[in-house]
């Protein structure tokens, strides 16, 4: 209560820490930004390889008829899976978009208007935006030129209680990330300097400035020259010694260290391991099974987010006749076997024809490819064929057989 500054209630643990005196003299991990958390291989992998996957699932617009759904071709489908724009391709917006929102926390575009036909999407640069509220409306605000909600598509990583800020992955990881890099500054260090550790030399010192400098010169010599000539060893003087100082890597499990680190910034996006090369506990199965994972439980996830956001921003609140979808079919496909058992039972069952399954393999279709089949052993019950009797004709009973047999004959 005596200290004259003051700290906001939402201040980080190190701003309480240093307000109370407390860390001052603690190591510091290195300060994360965007640009230096890319340099840790694990980031750099999570952040590219989801916007990448995101970017290049099919995007197209459907509209809603009496009796079934069909896809929109034209204008808009070009925006959305071609060209939003003249400088961009629409995988390169949407990848830019997903990469903004897996470093700083928010994709921004805006939507440029005939009208109200769109004519145009073109991506905004958070670092540069602003949201604020004006007579409870969102407004966005990018250098001098200001957008309101219904032309911005946003999409938040995580949104702050205000609604209008957001959390960013590598802000709130920047502990895990700041770990990894000071472990990737430390093994760069010691393999820098020829896998020797910080050494002390021990014994009788010589005495004043020059002469310690002097023999530290020496001693950093003789380490040189047996470096350079190969030798395992070189001459001290006597009574002389030098010790270790610091943690050996291989004691301080800096191998594993560094291998938790890829799981906990694969926690911080929500990943499985084995997407960040990760094949430590990897088997057979378990992969697979984290690829249904990935499909499941991210890449749907910020999938409809975004087609949530285009479908709003596009079409209104309640023009519901239109729609907006990506299609994961290709992302979901497994290996060659069990995708062609899968098509094969969905034709079987009259889910899908089979000039829909050959589409869905990237196949031209076929002449009467566009019939529904079904297997004929599979009817409603009570309609079931009668069965037929050796004789050509319908089954009959046991009794019924000798008479038909002795008429026969």
């Amino acid at each position: 209560m005596e200290r004259p500054n003051t700290i906001s209630t939402d201040a980080s643990w190190e701003e309480w820490s240093s307000f109370f005196g407390q860390g001052a003299d603690r190591a510091q991990l290195p300060h994360v930004t965007i640009a230096n958390a890319l340099e840790v291989p694990a980031v750099l992998d999570a952040v590219t390889f989801l916007s990448r996957t995101l970017a290049a699932l099919p995007l197209h617009a459907f509209r809603d008829t009496e009796d079934t759904t069909e896809k929109v071709d034209g204008d808009l489908q070009m925006l959305l899976n071609e060209a939003p724009n003249e400088e961009w391709s629409s995988f390169a917006l949407r990848q830019y978009f997903w990469q903004q929102v897996f470093t700083g926390g928010r994709g921004l575009a805006w939507i440029e208007r005939r009208g109200v036909k769109p004519v145009a999407i073109w991506p905004l640069d958070p670092t540069r935006t602003s949201v604020r509220r004006q007579g409870g409306r969102k407004i966005y605000r990018c250098g001098n030129v200001e957008y309101p909600a219904t032309d911005v598509i946003d999409v938040p990583f995580a949104l702050k209680a205000n609604q209008l800020d957001a959390y960013g992955p590598i802000h709130m990881g920047r502990k895990a990330i700041g770990l990894a890099i000071a472990m990737n500054d430390f093994a760069a260090g010691f393999f820098v300097g020829g896998g020797i550790p910080p050494l002390a030399l021990e014994g009788p010192l010589p005495s004043g400035v020059d002469a310690f400098k002097r023999a530290l010169a020496d001693i950093r010599r003789a380490i040189d020259l047996a470096k350079r000539a190969g030798e395992s060893f070189f001459g001290l003087p006597p009574g002389h010694k030098l010790t270790p100082v610091g943690a050996d890597p291989a004691k301080g499990q800096m191998t594993e260290a560094r291998l938790f680190q890829i799981q906990e910034i694969a926690r911080l996006f929500g990943l499985p391991p084995v997407f960040l090369q990760d094949l430590s506990k990897g088997t057979f199965s378990n992969t697979e099974q984290q690829d249904l994972q990935l499909v499941k439980h991210l890449v749907g996830q910020w999938a409809k987010a975004l087609e949530d956001e285009l479908n709003l921003k596009l079409f209104g609140q309640r023009r519901r006749s239109r729609k907006v979808k990506h299609n994961l079919d290709g992302i979901q496909r497994g290996d060659f076997k069990s995708r062609t058992e899968g098509l094969a039972r969905a034709i079987q069952t009259g889910q899908i024809t089979p000039n829909e399954a050959r589409a869905l393999e990237n196949r031209p279709p076929l002449p009467n490819g566009d019939v529904l089949y079904i297997q004929g052993a599979t009817v409603p019950l009570g309609e079931q064929p009668a069965p037929i009797g050796h004789n050509g004709g319908p089954a009959l009973n046991d009794d019924e057989e000798v008479d038909a047999d002795k008429q026969a004959a």
